[in-house]
């Protein structure tokens, strides 16, 4: 057994277990004995069964000298022949006992004469073994009486076979042994402590230790179960206890991913359904809410999700490393370098891991907040606004240089739960410009749409998970360890996109609720006019900026007013609009696309409100002011 390792105690503790395993005596067997030597000698039937039953009660001085006496009348009937062999050379006298059973053996090769003959060569009484080369032979006998048919379902021979190919390091028979015992004997002691030593051969730790337990429930000495787990197979079989568990996380944390990719899926479907089907003119659906608070849900469970993954993702990190550099150590052959490369690879990933879970970064709110006396009648409208969306109204307004348009709310998860938190309205000075104040408006009532939807009020799961995954990242690329072969990386990638599903389907499915307050409202065709406006203004402000921060920067001189410039009209910033406005919706957006958002509100025929005539801009005390201020601030992000 080429792999086997085990104390000589062990043998010799099993030696003594399956020498001594009481046999209780084939009686059909017996009475045949009788019938043959009743034939031959049938005044001595009765000392043969006195010295049988002396021979049984282990009175061997007894048992040979009454044995002796039956084979002066039967000398050549080798049963009797055979048991005064066996007895004599159990009362000490191995050499004549041998003698004895070669004679039986010639006389017969039955498997009583073989087996008898290979006991007492390889073990001829308790405590003293014989010669390997005994052994050898002793082997052989028994595999011959084993091949008998006759011998039917006696499990002393197979067991005598599997101890003697143990001492002898034979694996084969050991393997036929074992195999004749768990087809017959299942329930034997000896039968799975055969299978024990063939799993541990055959490099099976698991098997090997749950058959050794089994063994010593059924009577084989804790000592001799402790000498052949101390021997490795317990330390092995607790590795594979260990991997397979670790296997069985991993498969189950697989299997987790793959459920909410596939619900995500799912929702997304069900979601674009219920947009389809409902009637756009009712009000918010309970399928609609419905399917909000499972979305809400979904994202909360997904970000539970991450927290839980770090850690196996960290397990898998160094098990992959560690699992590599193993596989060199068994080729033989060990590549320093790459080795080094591997562990301090894994050593960066995890500590960039760790790291950036004490990252914090820090938000500032976008723009500088816009004071009631700089628009008196914008703030106006705001409340105006709210009041017909039925909603609270905004506490701030925060102006910035570009042409977004968005609302957020601030304060903690408590006050964003209870509706007491800050509203803030973010209002791009760069989409003013010939924005219509009755589009406008239209767009205002969308983003207040946000907030009598609730949309502002969670979200803190999505957050959180969004920023650490953008710490983890960012720690990765400092670290060197954003590259393929890194399992962190591939990890977060994976997890960024299946998140990325979850959370813009369900804001996708908010954009189009808060559309459809905004078409209720103030009318289908002046969402679609305001939203229009700002896709155009986006390109156009783009287009402006851009030639004239280049053209400032070449020139090295101050930036002129980027609000006030003409608006540049050419193929790229037509194009521009037109693909912004035509493109498909796709399961990475978290805006549907404009034109699928005109689609659905047309289908709106209310309108509560009546127009209103007017520019944004005339909302405003002092334009020019505010727009000197904000271009001043895009030269200030430049540098300039």
């Amino acid at each position: 057994m080429k792999h086997l390792i085990l104390p000589l105690l062990l043998l010799l503790i099993a030696t003594l277990c399956v020498v001594a395993q009481p046999t209780e005596r084939d009686m059909k067997k017996e009475e045949a004995i009788w019938k043959d030597l009743q034939a031959v000698a049938p005044k001595q039937l009765d000392m043969f069964k006195a010295a049988t039953a002396a021979m049984d009660n282990q009175r061997y001085d007894e048992a040979a000298k009454l044995y002796d006496s039956v084979m002066l009348e039967a000398p050549e009937f080798d049963p009797v022949i055979r048991r005064l062999g066996i007895c004599t050379a159990l009362a000490g006298k191995v050499k004549e006992g041998l003698g004895l059973l070669e004679r039986a053996v010639a006389k017969k090769r039955s498997p009583e004469n073989l087996i008898s003959l290979a006991q007492v060569l390889a073990y001829p009484s308790e405590g003293k073994q014989g010669t390997p080369e005994q052994k050898v032979r002793a082997l052989s006998l028994v595999t011959e009486a084993v091949n008998n048919p006759s011998i039917g379902h006696d499990p002393s021979y197979p067991a005598l076979m599997g101890q003697l190919a143990i001492d002898l390091d034979e694996i084969d028979p050991l393997r036929t042994a074992t195999n004749k015992l768990v087809a017959e004997h299942p329930e034997l002691m000896v039968t799975h402590y055969y299978i024990a030593i063939v799993a541990a051969t055959d490099e099976e730790w698991i098997t090997a230790e749950r058959e050794i337990l089994q063994a010593e429930k059924l009577g084989l000495p804790h000592e001799a179960t402790q000498a052949f787990l101390d021997s490795g197979v317990g330390s092995r079989a607790r590795v594979w206890h260990y991997t397979y568990y670790s296997l069985g996380v991993v498969a189950v944390w697989i299997v987790g991913l793959l459920f909410l990719f596939l619900t995500g899926k799912i929702m997304s479907r069900v979601t674009l359904r219920s947009i389809e089907t409902a009637d756009p003119n009712q009000p918010t659906t309970s399928s609609q809410i419905t399917l909000r608070q499972w979305y809400r849900r979904l994202i909360n469970v997904a970000g539970l999700y991450y927290a839980l993954s770090i850690p196996i993702v960290m397990f898998l990190v160094l098990a992959v490393a560690a699992s590599i550099t193993y596989g060199f150590i068994m080729l033989g052959r060990i590549p320093i370098k790459l080795v080094l490369l591997l562990g301090i690879g894994a050593l960066i990933t995890i500590s960039k891991m760790i790291r950036s879970l004490f990252i914090k970064i820090e938000k500032e709110d976008p723009g500088r907040s816009l004071k009631v006396e700089e628009a008196p009648r914008l703030w106006d409208l705001t409340r105006s606004v709210a009041d017909t969306v039925q909603t609270r109204a905004i506490n701030e307004i925060r102006v910035t240089p570009g042409t977004e348009l968005a609302v957020y709310e601030k304060g903690t998860f408590r006050e964003r739960s209870n509706d007491k938190a800050k509203r803030i309205l973010i209002l791009g000075v760069g989409c003013l410009n010939g924005f219509r104040l009755n589009s406008f408006r239209a767009v205002l009532a969308h983003e207040y749409g946000h907030f009598s939807n609730r949309d502002t009020a969670g979200g803190d799961v999505a957050m959180r998970v969004n920023d650490h995954m953008m710490k983890f990242a960012q720690a990765m690329y400092e670290g060197g360890q954003a590259v393929w072969w890194n399992i962190a990386f591939q990890f977060l990638r994976i997890y960024h996109f299946i998140f990325r599903r979850l959370s813009h389907g369900a804001t996708r499915l908010q954009e189009i609720l808060a559309d459809r307050v905004a078409a209720t409202k103030y009318g289908a065709l002046a969402f679609e006019d305001g939203l229009t406006h700002v896709v155009r203004r986006s390109a156009q402000f783009n287009a402006i900026a851009t030639q004239e921060i280049n053209a400032s920067l070449t020139a090295r001189r101050v930036m002129q007013n980027l609000y006030e410039l003409p608006v540049i009209e050419n193929a790229d910033v037509a194009e521009a609009t037109r693909e912004a406005l035509d493109r498909k919706t796709s399961e990475d957006d978290t805006h549907p696309s404009p034109n699928d958002r005109f689609r659905f509100t047309r289908r709106i025929t209310t309108q509560t409100e009546p127009a209103l005539s007017g520019m944004v801009w005339d909302l405003f005390t002092n334009r020019e002011a505010l727009t000197a201020e904000m271009t001043k601030m895009v030269q200030g992000k430049l540098g300039g």
